[in-house]
């Protein structure tokens, strides 16, 4: 018993030295880097990758040595007071549910930039930045989060559960091979789910009463419009 004791107490040690061994391979990495991960988007989202698998998070401290020496903390942090504004001010057109390519387009038009800490120049900010920013958000029981429809990524900024039977009604808004794309009617659920009319209806019921979709009847026939698959500027749905 004994024996094995020993033997887990030096396995742990082994462990815990080789981590250590690799965090300061990270952070030597990161010094040698450090332009590339402040203003190039895709190597920052490699490098966050590199970080997890060690239990580094260098967007959580603003101070020490990950927040001194790189700044994204910073960056994320700026980065996601930005996209709430925008997820706010956007809520009454679409009822709290917004594309992340479209938060992303409407900073670009506003300008928005973001610098570093140590650093005079600009950095460049991707949509993978966008969905790093939001998890920051959501860690503050915000009702933030970013949820997946088809080929879509979403933000959902208020605190509202959707269930699976709203997500599938979102999933066949975003195919465009039974409406147009970013609209449903109870026939087209019928189509591609199978659904009776009285579920399709008791799905849409929260979605339409929180603002998540519009109601167009023309003709008899009830057309729902979800906003949030709207580029911004546009009358009509577009991919």
């Amino acid at each position: 018993m004994r024996k094995a004791e020993e033997l887990k107490a030096i396995s742990l040690a082994s462990a815990m030295e080789t981590v250590e061994k690799l965090e300061v391979k990270l952070a030597e990495f990161a010094k040698t880097h450090k332009h590339a991960i402040q203003h190039d988007p895709a190597f920052r989202a490699k490098f966050l990758d590199m970080c997890a698998p060690l239990g580094v998070d260098p967007l959580s401290a603003e101070k020490g040595f990950w927040g001194s020496m790189l700044g994204i903390g910073e960056f994320y942090y700026e980065l996601s007071v930005k996209v709430a504004e925008v997820c706010l001010a956007s809520r009454t057109r679409n009822g709290g549910i917004i594309r992340v390519s479209e938060v992303k387009d409407i900073l670009t038009q506003r300008g928005t930039k973001f610098s570093f800490a140590d650093s005079k120049s600009k950095s460049s900010y991707s949509e993978d930045d966008i969905i790093t920013s939001v998890k920051k958000l959501s860690k503050l029981g915000s009702g933030f989060r970013t949820i997946n429809v088809g080929k879509a990524i979403l933000i959902v900024s208020v605190p509202e559960e959707l269930d699976d039977d709203h997500m599938e009604v979102m999933n066949v808004a975003e195919d465009d091979g039974y409406e147009a794309y970013g609209v449903v009617t109870t026939d087209s659920m019928e189509r591609a789910l199978g659904w009776d009319e009285e579920r399709s209806n008791r799905a849409l019921e929260l979605l339409l009463g929180k603002g998540m979709v519009w109601l167009d009847v023309h003709r008899g026939e009830k057309k729902y419009w979800f906003p949030s698959l709207w580029k911004q500027g546009s009358s009509t749905p577009n991919k």
